[in-house]
């Protein structure tokens, strides 16, 4: 049996909760004003993306300092198509990984997005589950 995590989120009122996190901070969880809410907070299906992103990111940026890669910028776009019906859901999600940099190493920062997004990041598997992912690196030599 795997680990487990534990979140409470409790309601502020209104449309807005606040979610806390086994780091110990919290973030703020808001419809937006056409949907009832203040717009003050974190919309729960793109904090999804922002997880995916993150998670994938993490992997990367690991793998970037394992193998010692020269990169001066690094940014993760996240492109999701939501259902027209409801429940909405992601059922296409592009992931583009941009790297800058003046001798990009492109053959092992390639390989770096491909062990993230093959072997390493969980939350791209939750993805797969429910949704059809597109993967793509541009590298951006200055």
């Amino acid at each position: 049996m795997g680990s487990t995590n534990h979140i409470t989120t409790k309601w502020l009122g209104n449309m807005a909760f606040e979610s806390t996190n086994p780091s110990g901070l919290a973030l703020k969880i808001d419809a937006s004003p056409e949907d009832g809410g203040e717009g003050n907070g974190y919309r729960p299906k793109a904090l999804m993306l922002s997880s995916l992103a993150g998670c994938s990111g993490l992997d990367v940026v690991a793998l970037i300092k394992k193998m010692k890669l020269k990169v001066t910028d690094f940014r993760i776009e996240t492109i999701a198509n939501l259902t027209d019906e409801h429940p909405k859901y992601y059922d296409h999600v592009a992931v583009e990984y941009h790297f800058h940099g003046a001798n990009l190493d492109k053959k092992k920062l390639q390989r770096a997005v491909d062990l993230s997004v093959e072997k390493y990041c969980g939350v791209m598997e939750m993805f797969r589950q429910f949704a059809e992912l597109e993967i793509k690196t541009v590298f951006h030599s200055k």
